[in-house]
Protein backbone atom coordinates (compact mmCIF):
# COMPACT_ATOMS: atom_id res chain seq x y z
CA UNK A 1 0.00 0.00 0.00
CA UNK A 2 1.27 3.36 -1.22
CA UNK A 3 0.30 5.68 1.38
CA UNK A 4 1.91 9.14 -0.61
CA UNK A 5 -0.52 7.83 -3.59
CA UNK A 6 -3.14 7.28 -2.02
CA UNK A 7 -3.22 10.37 -0.04
CA UNK A 8 -3.00 12.09 -3.80
CA UNK A 9 -5.73 10.22 -4.91
CA UNK A 10 -8.05 11.20 -2.34
CA UNK A 11 -7.18 14.65 -2.09
CA UNK A 12 -7.91 14.95 -5.93
CA UNK A 13 -11.29 13.00 -5.31
CA UNK A 14 -12.44 15.45 -2.20
CA UNK A 15 -12.02 18.01 -4.36
CA UNK A 16 -13.80 16.50 -7.34
CA UNK A 17 -16.89 15.67 -5.35
CA UNK A 18 -16.78 19.19 -3.53
CA UNK A 19 -16.34 17.09 -0.35
CA UNK A 20 -16.71 19.35 2.93
CA UNK A 21 -15.56 17.52 5.79
CA UNK A 22 -13.01 15.08 7.13
CA UNK A 23 -12.30 11.43 6.71
CA UNK A 24 -9.96 8.89 8.72
CA UNK A 25 -9.56 4.96 7.10
CA UNK A 26 -7.72 2.46 8.69
CA UNK A 27 -6.17 -0.74 7.57
CA UNK A 28 -4.23 -3.11 10.01
CA UNK A 29 -1.04 -0.57 10.90
CA UNK A 30 -1.91 1.65 8.04
CA UNK A 31 -3.79 4.80 8.59
CA UNK A 32 -4.97 7.48 5.92
CA UNK A 33 -6.95 10.56 6.64
CA UNK A 34 -7.81 14.06 4.89
CA UNK A 35 -10.13 16.73 5.29
CA UNK A 36 -11.65 19.27 2.50
CA UNK A 37 -13.69 22.62 2.90
CA UNK A 38 -14.62 25.18 4.90
CA UNK A 39 -15.61 24.68 8.52
CA UNK A 40 -17.18 27.98 8.66
CA UNK A 41 -17.48 29.31 5.13
CA UNK A 42 -18.20 32.90 6.16
CA UNK A 43 -14.68 33.35 7.46
CA UNK A 44 -12.68 30.48 5.62
CA UNK A 45 -12.06 28.65 8.06
CA UNK A 46 -10.91 25.52 6.86
CA UNK A 47 -11.84 21.81 7.72
CA UNK A 48 -9.64 19.92 9.61
CA UNK A 49 -8.61 16.15 10.92
CA UNK A 50 -9.60 17.60 14.81
CA UNK A 51 -12.64 19.62 13.61
CA UNK A 52 -15.61 18.22 15.37
CA UNK A 53 -18.57 17.33 12.92
CA UNK A 54 -22.64 16.47 14.11
CA UNK A 55 -23.31 12.87 13.03
CA UNK A 56 -26.92 13.22 13.34
CA UNK A 57 -27.93 9.38 13.72
CA UNK A 58 -25.04 8.29 14.05
CA UNK A 59 -24.57 8.30 17.50
CA UNK A 60 -27.61 6.01 18.23
CA UNK A 61 -25.23 3.38 19.05
CA UNK A 62 -24.03 5.75 22.01
CA UNK A 63 -27.79 5.65 23.37
CA UNK A 64 -27.42 1.79 22.72
CA UNK A 65 -24.40 1.39 24.98
CA UNK A 66 -25.50 3.64 27.50
CA UNK A 67 -28.60 0.94 28.37
CA UNK A 68 -26.50 -2.13 28.02
CA UNK A 69 -24.26 -0.59 30.81
CA UNK A 70 -27.10 -0.13 32.94
CA UNK A 71 -28.23 -3.64 32.09
CA UNK A 72 -25.13 -5.09 32.56
CA UNK A 73 -25.25 -2.79 36.31
CA UNK A 74 -28.63 -4.87 37.12
CA UNK A 75 -31.03 -1.62 36.93
CA UNK A 76 -33.04 -3.01 33.81
CA UNK A 77 -33.08 -5.92 31.47
CA UNK A 78 -33.74 -6.32 27.70
CA UNK A 79 -37.20 -7.18 28.75
CA UNK A 80 -37.98 -4.43 30.62
CA UNK A 81 -41.13 -2.84 30.08
CA UNK A 82 -41.91 1.36 28.78
CA UNK A 83 -44.49 1.25 31.38
CA UNK A 84 -42.52 0.17 33.88
CA UNK A 85 -39.17 2.45 33.33
CA UNK A 86 -40.87 5.96 33.36
CA UNK A 87 -43.54 7.62 34.87
CA UNK A 88 -44.57 9.41 31.93
CA UNK A 89 -48.19 8.40 30.17
CA UNK A 90 -48.19 7.39 27.14
CA UNK A 91 -52.30 7.49 26.46
CA UNK A 92 -51.87 5.00 22.95
CA UNK A 93 -48.92 3.37 23.69
CA UNK A 94 -49.00 -0.67 24.35
CA UNK A 95 -47.93 -1.38 27.46
CA UNK A 96 -46.06 -4.55 26.20
CA UNK A 97 -43.45 -2.30 24.60
CA UNK A 98 -39.61 -3.64 25.81
CA UNK A 99 -36.61 -2.18 25.72
CA UNK A 100 -35.38 -4.39 23.22
CA UNK A 101 -38.04 -3.41 21.15
CA UNK A 102 -36.68 -0.03 21.48
CA UNK A 103 -33.35 -0.48 20.30
CA UNK A 104 -33.55 -2.67 17.39
CA UNK A 105 -37.01 -0.25 15.97
CA UNK A 106 -39.50 -2.67 16.27
CA UNK A 107 -41.88 -1.19 19.28
CA UNK A 108 -44.31 0.34 17.14
CA UNK A 109 -44.22 3.93 18.78
CA UNK A 110 -45.19 6.68 16.81
CA UNK A 111 -42.11 8.36 15.20
CA UNK A 112 -41.41 11.98 15.40
CA UNK A 113 -40.10 12.04 12.33
CA UNK A 114 -41.52 9.29 9.90
CA UNK A 115 -39.68 9.11 6.37
CA UNK A 116 -42.36 7.51 4.85
CA UNK A 117 -44.71 11.07 5.17
CA UNK A 118 -41.78 13.81 5.74
CA UNK A 119 -39.06 13.86 3.57
CA UNK A 120 -37.14 16.87 5.24
CA UNK A 121 -36.25 16.87 8.52
CA UNK A 122 -35.94 20.93 8.60
CA UNK A 123 -40.25 20.30 8.09
CA UNK A 124 -40.52 19.81 11.82
CA UNK A 125 -38.82 22.59 12.88
CA UNK A 126 -41.07 25.71 10.40
CA UNK A 127 -44.32 25.45 13.19
CA UNK A 128 -41.89 24.58 16.32
CA UNK A 129 -39.43 26.34 17.74
CA UNK A 130 -36.26 24.01 17.55
CA UNK A 131 -34.51 26.52 19.78
CA UNK A 132 -36.41 24.97 23.19
CA UNK A 133 -35.31 21.31 22.41
CA UNK A 134 -32.71 20.44 24.22
CA UNK A 135 -33.31 17.55 26.15
CA UNK A 136 -35.17 14.09 25.66
CA UNK A 137 -38.57 15.09 27.34
CA UNK A 138 -38.85 18.39 24.79
CA UNK A 139 -39.04 15.74 21.95
CA UNK A 140 -42.57 14.14 24.11
CA UNK A 141 -44.75 17.11 22.21
CA UNK A 142 -43.98 15.34 19.13
CA UNK A 143 -45.51 12.00 19.60
CA UNK A 144 -46.53 11.50 23.07
CA UNK A 145 -50.40 11.58 22.00
CA UNK A 146 -49.99 9.81 18.91
CA UNK A 147 -51.25 6.47 18.20
CA UNK A 148 -49.02 3.46 17.53
CA UNK A 149 -47.70 2.71 14.36
CA UNK A 150 -47.71 -0.95 14.50
CA UNK A 151 -47.70 -3.56 17.05
CA UNK A 152 -44.89 -3.98 19.61
CA UNK A 153 -42.09 -6.76 17.58
CA UNK A 154 -44.40 -6.99 14.37
CA UNK A 155 -41.37 -5.64 12.06
CA UNK A 156 -38.65 -3.39 11.64
CA UNK A 157 -39.19 -0.04 11.06
CA UNK A 158 -36.53 2.74 11.96
CA UNK A 159 -38.02 4.71 14.97
CA UNK A 160 -36.46 8.01 16.11
CA UNK A 161 -39.19 8.47 18.95
CA UNK A 162 -37.61 4.94 20.16
CA UNK A 163 -34.67 6.62 20.77
CA UNK A 164 -35.81 9.50 22.55
CA UNK A 165 -37.27 6.91 25.28
CA UNK A 166 -34.04 4.78 25.56
CA UNK A 167 -32.78 8.45 26.68
CA UNK A 168 -35.85 8.94 28.96
CA UNK A 169 -35.38 5.62 30.48
CA UNK A 170 -31.22 6.27 30.83
CA UNK A 171 -32.28 9.72 32.92
CA UNK A 172 -35.05 8.17 35.21
CA UNK A 173 -32.54 4.53 36.19
CA UNK A 174 -29.20 6.91 36.26
CA UNK A 175 -30.52 10.10 38.10
CA UNK A 176 -28.56 11.92 35.84
CA UNK A 177 -28.92 13.89 32.26
CA UNK A 178 -28.95 11.56 29.03
CA UNK A 179 -25.85 13.09 27.86
CA UNK A 180 -24.16 13.64 30.88
CA UNK A 181 -23.96 9.78 31.55
CA UNK A 182 -22.70 9.42 27.82
CA UNK A 183 -19.82 12.03 27.85
CA UNK A 184 -18.72 11.03 31.48
CA UNK A 185 -19.34 6.88 31.20
CA UNK A 186 -18.38 6.69 27.25
CA UNK A 187 -16.60 9.65 25.76
CA UNK A 188 -14.30 9.64 28.83
CA UNK A 189 -13.48 5.96 28.76
CA UNK A 190 -12.81 5.76 25.64
CA UNK A 191 -10.45 8.93 25.25
CA UNK A 192 -12.97 10.72 23.06
CA UNK A 193 -11.90 14.26 24.42
CA UNK A 194 -13.30 16.36 21.58
CA UNK A 195 -16.51 14.76 21.90
CA UNK A 196 -19.89 15.98 23.39
CA UNK A 197 -23.86 17.02 22.78
CA UNK A 198 -23.01 20.81 21.99
CA UNK A 199 -25.48 23.08 21.95
CA UNK A 200 -25.90 24.95 18.54
CA UNK A 201 -26.05 28.21 20.12
CA UNK A 202 -22.72 27.71 22.20
CA UNK A 203 -20.50 25.66 20.10
CA UNK A 204 -16.84 25.31 21.20
CA UNK A 205 -13.74 26.01 18.68
CA UNK A 206 -13.07 24.07 15.95
CA UNK A 207 -16.90 23.08 15.60
CA UNK A 208 -17.98 22.79 12.03
CA UNK A 209 -21.65 25.11 11.27
CA UNK A 210 -23.82 22.50 9.00
CA UNK A 211 -24.55 23.81 5.52
CA UNK A 212 -27.82 23.06 3.15
CA UNK A 213 -28.00 23.95 -0.27
CA UNK A 214 -31.27 26.17 -1.82
CA UNK A 215 -32.72 25.54 -4.67
CA UNK A 216 -30.77 28.45 -6.06
CA UNK A 217 -27.24 26.81 -5.37
CA UNK A 218 -26.70 29.36 -2.59
CA UNK A 219 -25.95 28.11 0.34
CA UNK A 220 -27.55 28.65 4.35
CA UNK A 221 -26.21 27.14 7.60
CA UNK A 222 -28.37 24.49 9.77
CA UNK A 223 -28.83 26.61 12.82
CA UNK A 224 -32.42 26.50 12.22
CA UNK A 225 -33.68 23.55 10.78
CA UNK A 226 -32.33 20.82 13.95
CA UNK A 227 -32.75 21.24 17.86
CA UNK A 228 -30.52 23.23 19.57
CA UNK A 229 -29.02 19.71 20.91
CA UNK A 230 -28.82 16.82 20.28
CA UNK A 231 -30.04 13.90 22.37
CA UNK A 232 -30.71 10.15 22.22
CA UNK A 233 -31.61 9.79 18.99
CA UNK A 234 -28.82 11.88 17.15
CA UNK A 235 -26.95 15.26 17.29
CA UNK A 236 -23.78 14.48 19.02
CA UNK A 237 -20.62 16.00 17.91
CA UNK A 238 -16.90 14.23 17.55
CA UNK A 239 -13.90 14.03 15.29
CA UNK A 240 -13.08 11.27 12.92
CA UNK A 241 -10.30 10.05 14.84
CA UNK A 242 -12.77 10.12 17.99
CA UNK A 243 -15.62 7.71 16.51
CA UNK A 244 -12.41 5.54 15.85
CA UNK A 245 -11.72 5.37 19.50
CA UNK A 246 -14.92 4.72 20.24
CA UNK A 247 -14.79 1.34 18.18
CA UNK A 248 -11.24 0.89 19.49
CA UNK A 249 -12.39 0.71 23.15
CA UNK A 250 -16.14 -1.27 22.77
CA UNK A 251 -14.27 -4.26 20.98
CA UNK A 252 -11.60 -4.13 23.43
CA UNK A 253 -14.04 -4.16 26.08
CA UNK A 254 -13.19 -0.90 27.83
CA UNK A 255 -16.87 -0.36 27.50
CA UNK A 256 -18.73 -3.26 28.32
CA UNK A 257 -17.96 -7.11 29.13
CA UNK A 258 -17.45 -9.75 26.15
CA UNK A 259 -20.73 -10.96 26.96
CA UNK A 260 -22.36 -7.79 26.64
CA UNK A 261 -20.77 -6.45 24.00
CA UNK A 262 -21.09 -9.24 22.13
CA UNK A 263 -24.79 -8.47 22.82
CA UNK A 264 -25.01 -5.45 21.22
CA UNK A 265 -23.27 -5.99 18.18
CA UNK A 266 -25.18 -9.40 17.52
CA UNK A 267 -27.62 -9.45 13.80
CA UNK A 268 -31.41 -9.08 15.17
CA UNK A 269 -33.61 -7.46 12.88
CA UNK A 270 -33.65 -8.06 8.97
CA UNK A 271 -33.59 -4.85 6.99
CA UNK A 272 -32.65 -6.01 3.73
CA UNK A 273 -32.56 -9.76 3.39
CA UNK A 274 -31.09 -10.11 -0.09
CA UNK A 275 -28.60 -7.65 0.37
CA UNK A 276 -28.14 -9.14 3.98
CA UNK A 277 -28.37 -6.23 5.40
CA UNK A 278 -29.59 -6.53 9.35
CA UNK A 279 -30.01 -3.96 12.47
CA UNK A 280 -29.01 -5.01 15.99
CA UNK A 281 -28.83 -2.73 18.88
CA UNK A 282 -27.70 0.88 17.86
CA UNK A 283 -26.59 0.05 13.91
CA UNK A 284 -26.90 -1.96 11.16
CA UNK A 285 -24.37 -4.38 10.10
CA UNK A 286 -23.98 -6.69 6.78
CA UNK A 287 -23.27 -10.39 6.91
CA UNK A 288 -22.22 -13.09 5.29
CA UNK A 289 -24.03 -16.08 4.18
CA UNK A 290 -23.20 -17.82 7.37
CA UNK A 291 -24.52 -14.96 9.53
CA UNK A 292 -21.07 -13.71 10.77
CA UNK A 293 -20.80 -10.13 10.47
CA UNK A 294 -18.86 -8.77 8.00
CA UNK A 295 -19.08 -5.01 8.32
CA UNK A 296 -21.06 -2.67 11.21
CA UNK A 297 -22.32 0.14 9.56
CA UNK A 298 -23.03 3.87 11.18
CA UNK A 299 -24.63 6.64 9.34
CA UNK A 300 -26.63 9.51 9.91
CA UNK A 301 -28.44 11.99 7.91
CA UNK A 302 -30.04 15.53 8.59
CA UNK A 303 -29.75 18.79 6.97
CA UNK A 304 -26.27 20.50 6.94
CA UNK A 305 -25.02 16.61 8.38
CA UNK A 306 -23.70 13.54 6.72
CA UNK A 307 -22.01 10.70 8.56
CA UNK A 308 -20.83 7.29 7.60
CA UNK A 309 -18.80 5.10 9.52
CA UNK A 310 -17.63 1.32 8.63
CA UNK A 311 -16.12 -1.40 10.89
CA UNK A 312 -14.81 -4.76 9.11
CA UNK A 313 -13.43 -6.55 11.84
CA UNK A 314 -11.98 -9.75 9.90
CA UNK A 315 -9.67 -7.49 7.98
CA UNK A 316 -9.19 -5.03 10.87
CA UNK A 317 -10.41 -1.89 8.80
CA UNK A 318 -12.04 0.99 10.58
CA UNK A 319 -13.42 3.99 8.34
CA UNK A 320 -15.13 7.00 9.39
CA UNK A 321 -16.25 9.90 7.31
CA UNK A 322 -17.89 12.89 8.34
CA UNK A 323 -19.09 16.17 6.30
CA UNK A 324 -21.12 19.19 7.49
CA UNK A 325 -23.57 18.96 4.17
CA UNK A 326 -26.37 17.17 3.70
CA UNK A 327 -24.28 14.88 1.21
CA UNK A 328 -20.57 13.50 0.10
CA UNK A 329 -19.91 10.91 3.08
CA UNK A 330 -20.86 8.12 1.40
CA UNK A 331 -19.07 8.88 -1.82
CA UNK A 332 -16.04 9.76 0.19
CA UNK A 333 -16.42 6.10 2.09
CA UNK A 334 -16.37 3.66 -0.69
CA UNK A 335 -13.47 5.47 -2.50
CA UNK A 336 -11.68 5.02 0.79
CA UNK A 337 -13.11 1.10 1.09
CA UNK A 338 -11.67 0.88 -2.58
CA UNK A 339 -7.93 2.21 -2.12
CA UNK A 340 -7.77 0.27 1.27
CA UNK A 341 -8.90 -2.77 -1.05
CA UNK A 342 -11.18 -4.16 1.26
CA UNK A 343 -13.11 -7.34 0.35
CA UNK A 344 -16.60 -6.25 2.01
Amino acid sequence: MNIEAISTYLDEKQKELSFSGAFYGRKGDNIITGSHGYANWSDKIENQLNTRFSIASGCKIFTATAICMLIEEGKLTFDSKLSDCVAIEFPHFNSEITIHQLLTHTSGVPDYFNEDVMEDYEELWEKRSAYNVRSPKDFLPLFQHEPMQAEPGRSFQYNNSGYILLGLIIEHVAKIRFTEFVEDRIFRKADMQDSGYFEMDRLPARTALGYIENATGTWKTNIYSLPAKGGPDGGAYTTVSDMAKFWDALTTKKLLSEEMTANLVKPREVVDEDRLIYYGYGGYMKVDHQHNVVKYIQMGYDPGVNFRAAYAPKEEAMIVVCSNKSDGAFAMLKEIEGVLELKI
